[in-house]
């Protein structure tokens, strides 16, 4: 008994850690806002309401800078890493020159989502107000078309993502598939779901036990890529493009998830290239991936 006391004990002092230091994350000054533009692209900001979230939600947009009256773009959704911003992607790639119109193409439209801290972008399992994968395929998606001249349809739409973003791009493709075409995952967490408790990392854990639900739980299966892609058609699923530095914490799981993938038939590719779990290494993985993204994109002229 008394030990059961000590570890009630223990684990109500954890958490009030997690929530201290949750509470002061959430209240730093924002950085300085300086997205890295280019030639013949246009940025907007927009703020729209989620019913999902039942707030209002910042997104960013790259699109060409001249647009064609009547003419639909296909769209590319890009989800920034665990604590970021919608500004990230402008911010800390080049990304931007992708959405202008090249040799047989009329560009595109980059749009990038607020995924907050730790939504990982998936319907919290313990906070029914964190429907963040609601907003992504729902909300946000309504209202990229409504708003912009968006081309409709699976064969338009592709998500990409860093880190977190990352897996939210494999674990939407194998589990949303009709949704879109290409899901590209840079350095993807794609075994966040199976990560064990650690004292060093306490504040992310409790975030992250908030999202996928108690250890062995439905709701944290239900959203683990390694089982998933167990069920998942491989024939219906998008063109996966896995990445992964080769001196990262995530190559390992990332090469378990890449044999799987051929293990299963799915469509895919798997790169590793020199570099950390950082914005250098990603950056290094852009070209290749927008190189594939632009095969299995529906072109518009």
């Amino acid at each position: 008994m008394k030990k059961r006391q000590i570890l009630l004990a223990t684990l109500a002092v954890l958490g009030t850690v997690a929530i201290v230091v949750a509470v002061s994350r959430s209240s730093r000054q924002p950085q300085a806002d300086h997205p890295r533009l280019a030639p013949g692209v246009a940025m907007q900001d927009v703020t729209f309401f989620s019913a999902a979230l039942n707030r209002q939600m910042p997104y960013r947009v790259f699109l060409p800078e001249k647009l064609i009256p009547g003419q639909k773009l296909p769209v590319v959704y890009l989800l920034h890493g665990g604590g970021g911003s919608y500004r990230d992607w402008s911010n800390g790639t080049n990304v931007a020159g992708y959405a202008a119109p090249r040799a047989g193409s009329g560009g595109m439209i980059l749009v990038m989502p607020d995924g907050g801290d730790t939504s990982c972008y998936m319907n919290s399992a313990e906070k029914p107000e964190d429907r963040f994968e609601d907003y992504l395929v729902h909300d946000l998606i309504a209202d990229v078309e409504a708003r912009f001249p968006a081309a409709t349809g699976r064969e338009n739409r592709a998500f990409a993502g860093v880190s977190m973003g990352g897996f939210a791009a494999v674990k939407l493709a194998l589990s949303r598939p009709e949704l879109f075409v290409f899901a590209g995952a840079i350095s993807p967490a794609v075994n966040v779901t199976e990560r064990p408790f650690r004292l060093s990392r306490v504040a992310q854990w409790w975030k992250l036990r908030s999202v996928f639900g108690p250890w062995n739980s439905q709701a944290r299966r239900d959203d683990d890529p390694f089982l998933l892609v167990q069920s998942a058609n491989p024939a219906a699923t998008p063109y996966i493009y896995l990445t992964a530095g080769e001196q990262e914490i995530l190559l390992e799981p990332n090469r378990r998830f890449a044999a799987l993938l051929e293990e299963r038939g799915f469509s895919h590719e798997f790169h590793t290239k020199p570099g950390g779990h950082d914005r250098d290494q990603w950056q290094s993985q852009l070209p290749g991936c927008f190189e594939s993204l632009l095969v299995h994109l529906k072109p518009t002229h």
